[in-house]
């Protein structure tokens, strides 16, 4: 069986994230093929999208959010992402027992003896007159019939994983800072969320085994897991094992693809890039060593931003006051990777600012 290196697995990532080229796609069909951006600080997916599209217009974005064609919501992880309305209206209820547990994971105590199927009614029907409601709005209006829990773990119960809802515009539009108010998702799209398989059969996890090496692939199952974490996805894969390919990492992982998705040569050149906070590139995998170091792994869930230098993460940045992108690199960078930061960085600068500034400032390592 093949043996694909870090080197060749960073290539074949950076290729399905958009990211090796920038796509001529529009903004929805990159949405939908990156399997959804997370998207918990509302304004990172903008420079996600910048990264990996010709001439993206943050408008094109916003606009999708309020013509509902994108939604904000949790989902993998238990995380909020932003995917179209065609794939939470599918996905949603293979994720339902995942975000249950995930909420009791912290919250178990709390909610001890709580008939979640009670609450879960109750919850949907407060929010039934569409009214937009903070999660301690909802809570607070249920807190009477279970004042045991506390607003923080029945809030959390009810928005994060029992009632399917979606963090409504102005939340997540560009350059608008607000807070997050819920609808209810069959309220919001017109219709409700597509009902697990009646047959115990598994075609959206089947979907979503494609849909995941489509995005990230070659990759292991532990690695699937850890992107969407829904633990319950062996069968799913077996039952389209005979679809893909194999190969296997340095580890001797077995690695799993779709037969004709792009593996470039690991002697492909690699753009400098600029990921915003939590990006999927990295978070998408449980190995993520084929684009950033062990000793540099913290960094992904730490929410920094990061910058790839020949496809590896090399530096954080920031944006200072006066719209200056700072670049601080994790080691020393050669001369040519220090310009190409220096003029990456200046577009970005570029476009964080509509064109007002295009400074960086690189530190030292």
């Amino acid at each position: 069986m093949t043996v694909l290196d870090s080197r060749a697995l960073g290539r074949a990532t950076l290729a399905r994230q958009l990211l090796l080229d920038r796509a001529d796609v529009p903004v929805l069909d990159a949405v939908a093929h990156l399997g959804g951006l997370q998207a918990q600080e509302p304004q990172e997916p903008f420079v996600g999208l910048w990264s990996r599209l010709h001439g993206f217009d943050p408008s094109a974005l916003s606009d999708l959010l309020v013509r509902r064609h994108v939604v904000r919501t949790h989902l993998m992880r238990r995380t909020v992402h932003l995917v179209t309305a065609e794939d939470v209206l599918a996905w949603r209820a293979r994720h339902g027992d995942m975000l249950r547990q995930r909420v009791l994971g912290v919250y178990r105590r709390e909610l001890d003896g709580v008939d979640l199927d009670e609450l879960a009614a109750a919850g949907r029907a407060v929010m039934a007159d569409e009214e937009p409601r903070s999660m301690t709005e909802l809570a607070r209006a249920l807190a009477g019939r279970w004042p045991a829990p506390g607003p923080r773990a029945l809030g959390e119960m009810l928005i994060a994983a029992l009632v399917p809802v979606v963090q409504a515009p102005p939340r997540g539009l560009w350059r608008t800072k607000a807070g997050v108010r819920n609808v209810l998702l069959s309220s919001w799209l017109g219709r409700e969320i597509d009902p697990p398989s009646a047959d115990g059969s598994d075609p959206v996890g089947q979907a979503l085994v494609r849909r995941y090496l489509a995005a990230f692939g070659p990759a292991a199952s532990a690695d699937l897991r850890a992107w969407c974490g829904l633990a319950g996805l062996p069968a799913a894969v077996a039952a389209v094992r005979e679809e893909l390919v194999s190969f296997r990492d340095e580890r001797g992982r077995e690695l799993l693809d779709l037969p004709g998705a792009p593996r470039p040569d690991p002697g492909t050149p690699a753009p400098v890039r600029f990921l915003p906070a939590f990006d999927n590139a990295i978070l998408g995998y449980d190995d993520r060593s084929r684009i950033i170091d062990g000793a540099h792994r913290g960094l992904s869930v730490a929410g920094e931003r990061v910058v790839l230098v020949d496809g590896r993460v090399a530096a954080t940045w920031n944006v200072e006051n006066g719209g200056t992108v700072a670049v601080t690199p994790l080691h020393g960078l050669r001369a040519a990777d220090r310009t190409a930061v220096a003029e990456e960085g200046s577009r970005l600068a570029s476009f964080l600012s509509d064109d007002e500034s295009g400074r960086v400032r690189i530190t030292r390592a």
